[in-house]
């Protein structure tokens, strides 16, 4: 029997070895139709910022589908991953909204505003189902609820076998739900290095930048050398632990800089611009 393909797009770049590259984009119908034949290999839906609407994201999900796509491509999933960047996930520990995204069909949280090891461990926490402690890599000890009919329907996969994969990367080498932490103030910077020594299942660490900055004194100021200097101490410290570090606001000016300091996860300009994705796959080398 031939190997499942790998369903998840940032994973499967990963894997590979390559830069992975992902948008933000509103929950929209007419956004969906129009990144879902971009070049990303995943897309954010932005619900942070955006009021959470599940009835929305879940009509966007179905329209990142094509038919002929899958037909042709061998996988059962749409040729852009389509993800969720929920509402804060800190002191509140909303992770209800991972719930309601994953039994949706997405293939991905983006948690912002992570600052502890506590709310790093309860991120990851939800977005695994929940096993025996005697199961092999057991924690971060899974807190997901079961109900996954519609997400099972969405990947196209029988009930076990969605279960034998819904489980996060790179800690479950199998599994594919990417969980995103963004470090967004100091106190996160400070924490870090503790949270991925003792979080296992983070599949990558995502500078939010504009908050960074803010808290530093110097909104929006980028290439502000302060908020150069958090920034770069946060690339350093996922590099000495192995973990995909991603940068928020990559454009033409700024991707060859963002790709030599070490950035793997890159989220480029929105959809109505692709000209800052296709100067950065040309530097990555896709």
């Amino acid at each position: 029997m031939t190997e499942r393909p790998r369903l998840n797009g940032i994973i499967r770049a990963l894997e590979q070895g390559q830069t992975a590259f992902a948008a933000f984009s509103p929950a929209e119908v007419d956004a969906a139709l129009a990144i879902s034949v971009a070049k990303y290999d995943a897309v954010v839906f932005e619900m942070e910022h955006n009021p959470w609407d599940a009835r929305a994201l879940r009509e966007s999900l179905q329209f990142m589908l094509n038919r002929r796509q899958i037909a042709q491509s061998g996988s059962l999933a749409p040729a852009v991953t389509p993800m969720v960047r929920v509402p804060p996930n800190g002191v509140e520990k909303g992770q209800w909204h991972a719930k309601q995204a994953l039994d949706l069909g997405c293939y991905g949280v983006v948690f912002p505003h992570i600052s502890t090891v506590d709310e790093a461990y309860n991120a990851v926490a939800a977005c695994r189902y929940p096993r025996l402690k005697t199961a092999e890599r057991y924690a971060p000890a899974g807190i997901r609820g079961d109900g996954p009919a519609a997400a099972v329907r969405y990947w196209g996969l029988t009930q076990p076998e969605y279960y034998a994969c819904a489980d996060v990367w790179p800690l479950e080498p199998k599994g594919e739900i990417f969980v995103t932490l963004q470090i967004e103030d100091m106190s996160g910077v400070e924490n870090l290095d503790d949270m991925l020594k003792k979080v296992p299942g983070i599949g990558a660490i995502l500078i939010g930048e504009g908050d960074l900055s803010q808290e530093l004194g110097f909104p929006r100021q980028y290439e502000h050398p302060k908020v150069l200097e958090a920034m770069a101490h946060v690339v350093a410290t996922c590099k000495a632990n192995n973990v995909v570090v991603g940068h928020p606001h990559v454009e033409s000016g700024n991707a060859e800089r963002i790709l030599k300091e070490g950035y793997r996860f890159l989220m480029c300009a929105p959809v109505r611009s692709y000209g800052h994705l296709d100067k950065a796959r040309q530097l990555a080398g896709r």
